[in-house]
């Protein structure tokens, strides 16, 4: 004990065993390791098996997520287009400054020599036969067939289809009628000498009452004339979607003003002031004068009736005045 105390004593003041500490910690390493080795082995084993189900988990949570959010993000990329088309569709109904009425396609007439759409608006919303319809481009066609809940439009190109319009440039008229091709309608009974010329915008002329006029229609493509036919061949292009279109628009006609009311000739007309002398010349034929002429007053007066109050200075002194 008393070395003990000696040898505390020496190596806390002049540090002389940290020698001989270094080395016997050198010698007691490999069996701290060895005594510490099952408690260290164990954690490294649950921490590998945790740290793995974890990865594993997280693996199939993130693929999750991501699954997700390709999804989202697709139907994003839907809800952009769709909000791109409403736009324009609203852009679209904001220049025509009628009402409008936006639907939707239900389903499309499949029928190669019929080209005919079928819409979720009906009676209930107002659409009626023969009701304008249009995209956000020009028009594609009119309200063919009405029930309660839906409505089948005629497009444009349909054969069985026609449509007044008129060149945008000079105003020439014409009957614009359908191919039964998507991509292309024609303008028949036009004279070879008539001002058509390729790339001339074709818009609804208002006559017949239907479309509304200054609608957007075609756009020519094709001019062809030959000397020996009286009329021309025209070809155009549709500018509304016929083929891409899911969202457009049911137009109502202007309604007419009300016409101004009729001028009535009941009230009484002011006397004319004393000393006018063409007050009388100048009142209507309608309104009785307060006043007879001088000419008629002998013929319209009864002989034995007595004469009237006079209002105003009788004609002969201003005549002679």
């Amino acid at each position: 004990m008393l070395a003990s105390v000696v040898l505390m004593t020496v190596d806390h003041r002049q540090q002389t065993l940290d020698t001989v500490r270094t080395g016997l910690s050198v010698l007691m390493y490999p069996l701290q390791f060895l005594i510490d080795l099952p408690s260290t082995a164990g954690g490294w084993l649950q921490e590998s098996v945790s740290t793995r189900r974890n990865l594993q988990e997280e693996n199939a949570r993130l693929r999750a997520q991501y699954l997700l959010q390709q999804a989202r993000l697709q139907k994003l990329d839907a809800l952009e287009a769709e909000n791109r088309r409403l736009r324009e569709l609203l852009d679209s109904s904001f220049k025509a400054g009628d009402r409008v009425l936006i639907a939707e396609l239900m389903s499309v007439d499949f029928d190669p020599y019929r080209h005919q759409v079928l819409l979720n608006k009906g009676e209930r919303d107002g659409v009626f036969v023969g009701q304008p319809l249009l995209d956000a481009y020009g028009v594609m066609g009119q309200i063919a067939q009405v029930t309660p809940f839906t409505a089948t439009a005629i497009l444009i190109t349909d054969p069985a289809h026609a449509i007044p319009v008129q060149v945008n440039r000079n105003g020439v008229r014409g009957i614009l009628v359908g191919t039964g091709s998507l991509a292309e309608v024609s303008l028949p009974n036009i004279t070879n000498s008539a001002d058509i010329r390729v790339g001339d915008l074709l818009v609804t002329s208002g006559l017949g009452g239907r479309f509304p006029p200054g609608y957007p229609v075609a756009q020519v493509t094709s001019v062809s004339g030959d000397s020996g036919h009286a009329f021309a061949e025209i070809g155009a292009r549709p500018l509304s979607h016929l083929d891409r279109s899911r969202e457009v628009l049911l137009v109502w006609p202007p309604t007419p003003s009300e016409p101004p009311a009729p001028v009535t000739t009941d009230e009484p007309l002011p006397e004319p002031e004393p000393g006018a002398a063409s007050a009388p010349a100048s009142a209507p034929a309608s309104t009785p004068a307060t006043t007879p002429p001088p000419a008629a007053a002998p013929e319209t007066s009864p002989p034995t009736a007595p004469a009237a109050p006079i209002t105003a200075p009788p004609a002969i002194p201003e005549d002679e005045e």
